[in-house]
């Protein structure tokens, strides 16, 4: 397969260096002095259990526009920071209208799907989120990763959508899972989404926050019980997006996260690198449903709002 991976930083990287040590033919989408330094000396992965070392073929968004027809390839991978679907959509809109390549989200949130559709006609958008990894970029050119690292992928928002693409699905799952991701297949994607929202909303400001890893932060008394209580208000968000979730659900997300690896969140290293961090398409999300719902996610809004002081306090001389 021909796969394009637009927003390779340390999750996409990892996942595209899997999947051209398989065989398959990657373009990694990135910028600065991250991408410039693939262009020049490779990439370099680093994983307990998978290193690698090679020349790739990089380049930007404009680019990818430039140098290759959307139909040249069999998948397109988002990978972006959530605030970033936008922009990036935009920028390549005429150029996948040109096309008919399915585009898979392997992004945080559960609103990228829906942005990608008002950039694609309907039937070519596949739902996915990496489970269970933490990667980032330790210096340019060269990503650490730990973690099983699963990904979920399916027909979005559901099985029914668009029998079109359930072609599309297998192969993806049968390539991912030769390369060594292990891939299943969703048939409520969305629901998943939801899913990984929980814990996504419950350690990552949190860690953002206290600087600590997931382990710490979850085996703590005072904290796990806040990751479980902002945990549990995405269930009761997501019961006012229509999305069914359970208490088994939070249970089950609240396990997952604390047997998981220790590893530092995405948005703890955001904020260690100084980027924007992904508070509204994380904490945000579940904040404006409860609160329509009439029942506000107290805890969350509070984590919420400390980060959000605790950032103006550190950024003031």
């Amino acid at each position: 397969m021909k796969i394009a991976m637009v927003g390779a930083g340390g999750i996409g990287c990892y996942y595209g260096a899997r999947l051209q040590t398989a065989g398959h033919q990657v373009v990694y989408v990135a910028r600065g002095a991250h991408l410039n330094a693939m262009q020049q000396h490779g990439l370099t992965v680093r994983h307990p259990d998978f290193q690698f070392r090679q020349p790739v073929e990089a380049c930007d968004v404009d680019g990818l526009m430039q140098q290759h027809h959307c139909d040249d390839f069999d998948l397109i991978v988002i990978a972006l920071k959530a605030a970033a679907t936008r922009p990036v959509m935009e920028q390549l809109h005429d150029w996948l209208q040109a096309a008919q390549t399915p585009v898979m989200s392997i992004q945080n949130g559960v609103n990228n799907e829906a942005e990608i559709a008002h950039h694609l006609e309907s039937g070519r958008i596949l739902g996915g989120l990496a489970v269970r990894i933490g990667g980032h970029i330790e210096q340019p050119g060269v990503v650490d990763a730990r973690g099983v690292a699963q990904i979920q992928t399916g027909v979005w928002p559901n099985a029914s959508a668009s029998e079109d693409l359930h072609r599309w699905l297998l192969p993806v799952v049968d390539a991912f899972n030769q390369a060594g991701i292990p891939t299943s297949r969703s048939d409520d994607i969305q629901r998943a989404l939801w899913c990984k929202l929980m814990i996504n909303n419950g350690v990552n400001p949190l860690s953002a926050i206290t600087f600590l890893d997931t382990r710490q932060i979850t085996s703590d008394p005072v904290l796990g019980n806040t990751v479980y209580q902002m945990m549990d208000e995405v269930r009761r968000a997501g019961l006012a997006a229509g999305v069914s979730l359970t208490r088994e659900d939070v249970d089950a997300m609240f396990k997952l996260i604390s047997e998981f690896d220790a590893i530092k969140t995405s948005m703890l290293v955001d904020r260690e690198m100084g980027r924007p961090l992904e508070l509204d398409e994380i904490c945000g999300t579940v904040i404006r449903y409860c609160h329509d719902a009439g029942d506000p996610a107290q805890t969350t809004e509070l984590v919420h709002r400390l980060l959000q002081s605790n950032l103006v306090a550190s950024s003031q001389p």
